[in-house]
């Protein structure tokens, strides 16, 4: 396992293709400060006596300790672990812990390679090219992030009715060294500052969109990838300190006719396979919000208290029933996630078929409940941001810059009307407000609600996969029987 410092260190050796507000960046430019932070968490906790048995697990290719963030679950154990490690450490940030992308996609990879490495029609040796692959992740502690979302083009059609084929990401050659690849892949969180990129599909798949049913990996810092970075960043302080410095990126990942040579290519060509590897990532990255996403309430609940306490009405009816509702939405997104590991075989539902045996025996979640507890804390998060902005009132919408709050003119007189509850100090007052503010009003906190909106699939696309792997005839059935009516016809 890596050092957080071994991790940064690698960093700045990597070659430089991101770009960023019309310039070309370095990885460990100052704006990537925060973000290169957050990340550093995830080693340390590997490292760290009282979270190692939580932040670290056994590899079941080589035996050796490895990052719980580079593992593939065996077992119901490992699911519950990896929901539990995330809480652990975004409840440390009070936002994403930022490396789930890469353990959700090798997690759906490992799975979808194996089966499709059976088709007689197989380009390549596609499970062993990623069990290499695999051995190196785990060895080289590498950090990983998750390309699936296309650019999409005209949203009501389909990859291959697409005026622009480049509308999602695709083969334009193959070759017997390799293939060549061309689109571009957008919202990637923390691509910037990963190591590698997995690539999946965005969508299922169906006959003549062969050549859009992909999944490779990549350095991000590779020949012909351009990143377009996008930087969230907190307005930094100069007196008032945070208690951790945080930011995240986002990217547009361009594949400007990019070679991937055939060791690592993971699918190439099999449609059904290819709309599994895009349901597989959607499933493990909303598995992995039943853990952030009640880290986040967590966070919130802490913010509606704290700010209920500061303004002196924390015992008043209004203020405990917004707040019941806040614990409701996180303990019950973190119960459906538990339930979904609970209940984790080897197995997909694939819709008209049923639940069937998939991959080399490695522990898928439970979809319904990995679907219920991402929608149910998905559609919540604006509503947690008007519960906010009820019980702190205009405070942090108009709260004083922090120079001003230093001004010798100024700094005493704001000091006595900022002031409310008299037993909190008038510092800590302070520090809270100008904290409320960054979660809330900031150029950081607009991106970080979309995000959690709409990453791992927005709440309709929860809702979609519900309905559509929900078993209603069951349910049908139980209504038939009370009633009388005749059982179902058996197909």
């Amino acid at each position: 396992m890596r050092t957080r410092a071994q991790y940064i260190e690698r960093l700045g050796k990597m070659n430089n293709n991101l770009y960023c507000n019309g310039q070309k960046m370095d990885r460990l430019d100052e704006r990537q400060e925060g973000t290169i932070n957050v990340m550093g968490l995830t080693f340390d906790a590997a490292w760290d006596p009282a979270s190692k048995d939580l932040c670290t697990a056994t590899s079941h290719i080589t035996g050796e300790v490895i990052n719980r963030f580079n593992h593939i679950h065996q077992s119901v154990e490992d699911l519950h672990k990896k929901q539990d490690m995330t809480r652990f450490l975004c409840n440390k940030v009070g936002q994403c812990i930022q490396r789930c992308m890469g353990i959700d996609a090798a997690n759906a990879i490992n799975a979808v390679s194996y089966e499709a490495q059976k088709s007689p029609k197989a380009k390549t040796a596609y499970h062993d090219n990623w069990l290499k692959w695999l051995e190196r992740f785990q060895r080289e502690d590498l950090v990983v992030s998750c390309a699936q979302t296309d650019v999409k083009g005209e949203r009501l059609k389909r990859p291959a009715e697409q005026e622009d084929p480049d509308m999602y990401v695709h083969v334009v050659e193959e070759r017997s060294d390799g293939i060549i690849v061309r689109g571009s892949k957008v919202h990637i969180s923390e691509a910037s500052i990963s190591d590698e990129i997995l690539v999946v599909p965005n969508r299922a798949l169906k006959k003549g969109e062969e050549q859009y049913a992909l999944c490779f990996a990549v350095p991000s810092d590779y020949e012909g990838i351009k990143q377009v970075v996008h930087i969230h960043n907190v307005r930094k302080r100069e007196h008032y300190q945070r208690g951790i410095e945080y930011g995240y990126t986002d990217s547009y990942i361009i594949f400007d006719d990019c070679f991937i040579p055939w060791e690592r290519v993971f699918l190439c060509g099999e449609t059904q396979h290819g709309g599994i590897a895009a349901l597989l990532f959607a499933l493990f990255h909303r598995h992995s919000y039943s853990g952030c996403k009640p880290a986040m309430l967590d966070y919130v609940i802490g913010l509606s208290a704290l700010a209920a306490e500061i303004n002196g009405i924390e015992n008043t009816p209004h203020v405990r029933e917004m707040q019941s509702k806040l614990i409701m939405t996180g303990e019950l997104g973190y119960a459906a996630g538990y339930t979904a590991s609970s209940l984790a075989k080897p197995e997909v539902f694939i819709p008209g078929v049923g639940n069937m045996k998939y991959g080399p025996g490695s522990y898928i979640p439970n979809t319904i409940y990995a679907n219920v507890g991402r929608c149910l804390t998905g559609e919540a998060v604006f509503h947690e941001q008007e519960i906010l902005c009820n019980i702190a009132g205009g405070m942090p919408a108009t709260f004083p810059y922090e120079n001003d709050l230093l001004n010798p003119a100024t700094k005493d007189l704001l000091e006595k009307y900022i002031k409310r509850n008299p037993k909190i100090s008038i510092e800590d007052q302070i520090k809270f407000w100008l904290n409320f503010g960054d979660f809330g009003l900031s150029s950081f906190s607009g991106p970080t609600q979309y995000g959690a909106y709409h990453g791992g699939g927005s709440p309709i696309m929860e809702q979609i996969a519900i309905t559509s792997q929900y078993d209603m005839e069951a349910k049908k059935d139980i209504v038939r029987a009370i009633a009388g009516m005749a059982p179902r016809a058996k197909k």
